[in-house]
């Protein structure tokens, strides 16, 4: 009987011996690729290096940012979803993940099957900007004239499907407005032609609109968070002016292929969450005029699926499709 405890002891010390190695492997062991699926310098790629930054702070391991841009991000976010599930390709995804399942019949992917949802981390409100040439000063005076010269306005975006041409549309809609969308390739030359009066309005992202406001060459009639933007204090929001409810913004998280083991997914999780407390981070967020947000896997999860199902009627409405 003494042999066989022997042996069964010698056993299962040679059995933790073997196991303890895999027990103790902790994420991350070497470096973890981020994809950006849009070009560098834009809005969601600076946001994105600033976390990156933060959690190879925390994690003592390399955060690589890794662009990959083209088709309102269905390459880079293709690219992560057939990529190996193991916690070291994760997609720095913005609203596009939302949007794309509306605008696209064959995505050679899905956005909820073929990710494992792991937080959501900022949002950037929109601004609706106007050329200082329209005779109005607040945002209740360009709903009001716009109505009154139907078809008349022409609005720019960064793009068909964009959330600044969605967004835009969205906020029409809401308040009964007829104008002509310009789609432009990027934000960068519609704010140019907006600037120089082609277009007469837009929808952009808060970090991108802030020099030209500071600057006076276009006023910020509201921002479409839910509250007013430290960034823009005097500049009301549109739900306590003229839509009530209303709040949008250009989102941002991070999720990993489907399959992604859970511990993974909850040890990034975490990271992201810890570093969304740094004072460090939030001072570069805000800057930038993100607001920091942060979830569980599961409510972003469905934050994720609530989105698709919000913008799908927008879309159908506005007959835009983008293949």
């Amino acid at each position: 009987m003494k042999t066989i405890i022997r042996t069964t002891a010698a056993l299962a010390a040679i059995i933790c011996a073997c196991v303890a190695p895999i027990a103790q492997a902790a994420w991350p062991e070497r470096p973890v690729t981020v994809v950006v699926p849009f070009p560098p310098g834009g809005t969601t790629d600076l946001v994105a290096r600033v976390l990156a930054k933060q959690l190879a702070d925390q994690t003592g391991q390399t955060f690589v940012v890794e662009n990959k841009g083209g088709a309102n991000g269905n390459i880079g976010m293709q690219y992560v979803a057939a990529a190996k599930p193991d916690g070291y390709t994760v997609l720095y995804n913005t609203s596009s993940i939302a949007l794309s399942p509306n605008l696209y019949r064959n995505l050679p992917f899905d956005p909820v099957k073929d990710f494992e949802a792991v937080s959501s981390t900022a949002i950037i409100p929109l601004v609706l900007l106007a050329h200082p040439s329209l005779p109005v000063k607040n945002v209740s005076e360009f709903v009001s004239y716009a109505k009154a010269h139907p078809g008349k306005l022409s609005y720019g975006s960064a793009g068909a499907g964009n959330v600044t041409h969605l967004g835009a549309l969205l906020f029409l809609r809401s308040v009964g407005i007829d104008a002509v969308h310009v789609p432009y390739r990027g934000s960068a030359p519609a704010m140019t032609d907006l600037v120089g009066g082609q277009v007469q309005f837009m929808t952009n992202t808060l970090n991108d609109s802030l020099g030209f406001v500071r600057d006076g060459k276009l006023n910020a009639l509201a921002v479409s968070s839910k509250a007013r933007s430290p960034q823009l204090p005097d500049t009301p929001t549109l739900a306590e002016t003229v839509v009530p409810d209303f709040e949008m913004g250009a989102w941002q998280g991070m999720v990993v292929p489907a399959g992604t083991p859970t511990d993974i997914v909850n040890a990034l999780n975490t990271q992201i969450r810890k570093a969304l407390q740094s004072p460090a981070l939030l001072k570069q967020l805000q800057a930038q005029g993100a607001q920091p947000l942060g979830s569980t896997p599961s409510e972003y999860s469905d934050y994720i699926r609530a989105e698709i199902n919000r913008w799908k009627d927008v879309v159908k409405a506005a007959n835009v499709r983008l293949d």
